[in-house]
């Protein structure tokens, strides 16, 4: 098995701490003198992969000046079979009898009491193995509880179900699948405070990606990205993420390498090979693939729209050459404190033309940096870049937003402006007072399944231009579709993991300019029908 040749530390260590090399080989040592306990594996000794060796050794070898580790936290995010229960449980079994700590308290989480179950098994088959542990330990299976003798230390399993119990004094925590947690209350719990009194309290994350970037996994992830990125600084947090970046092909072996440092040891070659194939046969497979075979934090069970296709239309939308061009308008208003979302839909003039979109955001100015740290999304990035407006104060300025619909009508031959009837009352008849038509677009599926299939038709014949909008494009890309016993279709808010405001503005000035075309009397939908998908 390859190991690692050359040890360099992370490059997160501080300045002012140090690699100790002989507490680093005593953990190494420690883990290496157990045994595999499943498949071909098992009965064979537990000889740390590189990736492994090298997470144990900064974890465990560098220290600060007063002799205990910098590192109190490690979030390790990895696809599913590359070996993490199996290490996850040597890190347990080494902070309860191995690390020098007097009356351990070592606990194992899970979501439930059946997944954190899965960590201690693996770690009490790894004490049978091991004659020297076996003497020294005692395992009690129905409470799920390994006891080293020697210093009364234990690991204890406890689950999402349990967590009401305070007056912990941890000293070690292993948090399996982290991303599986329904909510924040056991991870706060444990780590909130609970190892104080003792002196190197260590909380080892170990986790595949999920799908709730809501969740306290993805908040930890996000964390440990920005800290790989270099936007965070936390010299107590050991970032570690495998897995594909966004605009990695999927299919490629080369990005399953990537993904998967164990590919070719505890996971075959074939067997991911075959995950990808059904995938591709079988688009309903794909995030599940992209979730646990290359660690991606997918949006929902079944992506709407097909990202790459949606790429595809990145051609150039030139405002200017637009003026004086019929178009038609789609308004989404939100709530006073959230997205509003406007947009513009240019029919095409001949068969060589496309669809056009100009889309426009704004956001409350005050309240733009508390929605990038608690949302993750980089709302100021896009603020910066003109890609999103802010309007003064707190609450979203409608007055300012009017005011601007009413400039972009002195530019563009706005014919029809369709509206969310939801808390529009007041701006529709300001609009309408501007000399705008007005029409008002129900969210149901009657209306709303016509041109989202429509869109979907346009992106895949790529006679759609979005520019690269890239609001536009999260907001579509967040899209979760509900169907209907008939096959209509419609976006979903409720089930949509993140923001659509502005795909859905889309989606209802895309009905009106399908339905009117250029000169109010030609519809798509009446020469050829509604188009089925």
């Amino acid at each position: 098995m390859k190991q690692l040749k050359k040890y360099q530390p992370t490059a997160f260590m501080a300045k002012d701490s140090t690699y100790d090399k002989t507490l680093a080989d005593h953990a190494v040592a420690f883990i290496q003198c157990l045994n595999h306990t499943k498949g071909v594996w098992a009965g064979k000794p537990f000889l740390l992969l590189p990736w492994q060796e090298q997470i144990i050794r900064d974890l465990f070898g560098i220290v600060k000046t007063d002799g205990y580790r910098q590192f109190n936290t490690a979030y390790i995010e990895i696809p599913k079979k590359n070996g993490k229960s199996e290490l996850a449980a040597a890190v347990a079994l080494l902070l309860t009898c191995a690390d020098f700590e007097e009356r351990a308290e070592v606990y194992g989480c899970a979501a439930d009491r059946q997944q954190a179950s899965i960590v201690f098994e693996v770690a009490a088959d790894m004490v049978r193995m091991c004659p020297s542990l076996n003497r020294r330990v005692k395992i009690l299976a129905a409470t799920k509880r390994i006891v080293y003798l020697p210093t009364n230390s234990f690991y204890q399993v406890l689950s999402a179900e349990a967590y009401s119990k305070h007056g912990f004094n941890i000293h070690g925590v292993v948090f399996d699948e982290l991303h599986t947690q329904p909510n924040r209350k056991l991870f706060d719990v444990m780590t909130k405070g609970s190892g104080d009194a003792r002196a190197q309290p260590l909380f080892f994350l170990i986790t595949t990606a999920g799908t709730d970037q809501h969740s306290i996994c993805y908040e930890q992830h996000q964390k440990a990205k920005d800290i790989l990125e270099g936007r965070k600084h936390d010299k107590t947090f050991y970032p570690l993420i495998y897995g594909a970046d966004e605009n990695d092909d999927w299919t490629d072996p080369k990005t399953w390498k990537k993904a998967n440092p164990s590919l070719g040891h505890t996971i075959a070659l074939e067997k991911v090979k075959a995950a990808c194939e059904s995938a591709r046969q079988n688009p309903a497979e794909e995030n599940s693939f992209r979730q646990l075979r290359l660690n991606q934090w997918v949006k929902q069970a079944i992506r709407w729209m097909p990202m790459e296709k949606w790429d595809q239309c990145d051609f150039p939308v030139d405002e200017t050459a637009l003026e004086g061009r019929v178009c038609y308008g789609g308004l989404d208003l939100s709530s006073t404190t959230d997205i509003t979302a406007f947009t513009l839909i240019f029919p095409p003039r001949d068969e060589e033309d496309k669809f056009s979109v100009l889309p426009y955001f704004w956001l409350p100015e005050e309240t733009l940096d508390l929605r990038v740290r608690r949302d993750h999304v980089p709302y100021d990035v896009w603020e910066r870049e003109g890609f999103i407006q802010t309007t003064e104060g707190n609450v979203v300025h409608y007055g300012y937003i009017e005011a601007f619909i009413e400039d972009l009508g002195k530019r563009y031959n706005i014919r029809e402006i369709a509206f969310d009837r939801w808390g529009a009352v007041q701006m529709v008849q300001n609009l309408e007072g501007m000399g705008f038509t007005v029409v008002p677009f129900g969210q149901g599926f009657k209306d709303m399944s016509p041109p989202t299939k429509e869109l979907m038709k346009l992106v895949l014949e790529r006679t759609f231009a979005h520019a690269g909008h890239p609001v536009l494009r999260w907001m579509v890309d967040n899209i979760f579709i509900r169907t209907d016993p008939a096959g209509n279709i419609k976006p979903d808010k409720q089930k949509s993991t993140e923001k659509i405001d502005g795909a859905v503005a889309a989606i209802m000035a895309l009905d009106r300019a399908i339905r009117c075309g250029n000169d109010l009397r030609e519809s798509v939908y009446e020469n050829r029908g509604i188009l089925f998908i």
